[in-house]
């Protein structure tokens, strides 16, 4: 396991990343935040009634967890801004839909970090993207 995660930090180091690119700690800082809000805003939306919202949210988190692999392991840069973009739609239409079907104004503010997160995350991968 060492050997591979070598040869992922050694080719993620030799990138042309963006300028804005945080040191790798701050995604150690920001990550676990994120996914309390999302742990707070998947169970409050399990005791509203209408559960399309917690559809497009377990889309959303599985394509999440998917990411990490199709852009590390796999190397597949493109597929994985794909991901993200998808990622970003169904978590905003979970947000929309819980708004306007389950009329829940405050628990769509939970995914506005993560939402803000994930475009700053498309951003650093088309910049990755499109410099190497």
């Amino acid at each position: 396991m060492t050997k591979y995660k070598n040869n992922i930090d050694k080719w993620y180091k030799n990138l042309k990343k963006s300028p804005l690119t945080p040191p790798d700690y701050v995604f150690g800082i920001v990550w676990p935040i994120l996914y309390f809000l999302l742990l707070i805003y998947f169970i409050l939306a399990l005791q509203e009634e209408n559960k399309m919202p917690l559809v497009y949210f377990m889309i959303q988190l599985i394509l999440n967890l998917l990411w990490t692999t199709v852009f590390f392991r796999k190397r597949n840069l493109n597929l994985a801004m794909y991901m993200l973009i998808a990622i970003l739609f169904f978590t905003i239409l979970s947000g929309l839909e819980m708004y306007y079907k389950n009329n829940n104004i405050l628990l769509p503010l939970l995914l506005v970090p993560y939402i803000i997160w994930l475009s700053f995350a498309g951003y650093l991968n088309f910049y990755i993207i499109y410099n190497n």
